[in-house]
């Protein structure tokens, strides 16, 4: 049984390929713009799926261009009404719908204090869009699941090209160039082990660490909203300062390895955690043997993020599938969400 859930993760690729051929000159106008006059300060704005797009571009920013990058609490000025400086500030919003109130105002808040503003944004027209300095589409299109995949996959794209264009990063040009054929790939990878583990699964981790901890938290959202799995992302880091308490015999846990400094700790943490009986499923590239399930690799390694939630996507509609849910229509959840 399909769903628009897959298909339209399955969509990614030409997404991507479509956002790569739109707005070339946008972004490198932002580019320059960044280089000539550097922030400040530099804050994310986003919530759900999209702070977890938007916690993956600060990771970026931080890593490649050694600018520090903090995640707005939006109540500050939405409930709070603090007096934030935001002059010399960067100011990047992220979403799918551009129409949740606190993200809108957060941002125009910024703007009418002479921050730049950037709107990672699906909706061209949307009250978002309207609202920053500079607004660069997605170009995921219209997404009729309740679950985002594509137009996610799409905002992590976004963020790379944004921070590639700031840097004038030829490694990371490269590797979004190839980005599509790559997620073709992703697309079609075998994560069927991971359907059996987690089938009858009531409670899990998924564990990652530096770059691709922002896919892990996304990871354990689909978890929640597709298949009802009380799932909870933890840092590779953090795992032994409580949540290990967690772990007995035949406890499922998700594992993403990707390449990186991260990777080797993360591979001997998978073993520490089987011999505590935990049932773990870790995923790394085909040259880990250890490995449960094989993640793609990306043309520059600080992409691998990218292709390891496309390969996620697929097995977490099918998984839905297997337990008996609709992974287009999550209950109590609606496409839009609105908070103030």
């Amino acid at each position: 049984m399909s769903s628009r859930m897959l298909e339209e993760a399955c969509a990614a690729a030409d997404v991507v390929a479509l956002q790569l051929h739109n707005d070339q000159e946008r972004y490198a106008d932002l580019g320059k713009q960044l280089r000539q006059t550097p922030p400040a300060t530099t804050l994310t704005i986003a919530r759900g799926s999209s702070d977890h797009a938007a916690a993956y571009c600060a990771y970026l920013i931080m890593a490649r261009l050694g600018r520090i990058v903090a995640s707005l609490p939006m109540s500050l000025l939405t409930l709070n009404k603090a007096p934030l400086i935001t002059r010399e500030s960067l100011a990047i919003a992220i979403s799918q719908s551009g129409q949740s109130p606190d993200v809108v105002d957060s941002l125009q808040y910024f703007r009418a204090g002479g921050a730049t503003t950037v709107a990672l944004v699906n909706d061209a027209a949307s009250p978002l869009a309207q609202a920053a300095e500079w607004t660069m589409p997605l170009h995921a299109g219209k997404e009729q699941s309740v679950a985002a995949t594509k137009s996610f996959i799409a905002s992590l794209v976004a963020g790379a090209r944004l921070v590639a264009h700031w840097g004038n990063d030829s490694e990371l040009f490269n590797g979004i160039e190839a980005l599509p054929e790559a997620l073709r790939t992703a697309s079609q990878c075998d994560w069927s082990a991971a359907i059996e583990v987690l089938a009858p699964a009531q409670k899990m981790m998924v564990i990652s660490r530096g770059m691709s901890f922002s896919i892990a938290l996304e990871a354990a959202l689909k978890f929640k909203e597709t298949s009802a799995i009380q799932a909870e992302a933890f840092s590779g880091a953090e795992i032994r300062h409580g949540p290990m308490a967690l772990i007995d015999t035949g406890y499922p846990v998700l594992i993403l390895a990707t390449r990186g400094p991260a990777q080797a700790s993360l591979i001997a943490l998978a073993d520490d955690l089987r011999a505590r009986g935990a049932r773990v499923l870790l995923a790394a590239p085909a040259d880990i043997a250890q490995r449960q399930l094989t993640l793609p690799v990306a043309a520059c390694a600080d992409l691998d993020p990218v292709l390891a939630i496309q390969a996620f996507y697929v097995m977490a509609a099918q998984l839905a599938v297997a337990r008996g849910m609709d992974p287009d229509h999550p209950r109590h959840l609606s496409k839009v969400t609105k908070t103030s």
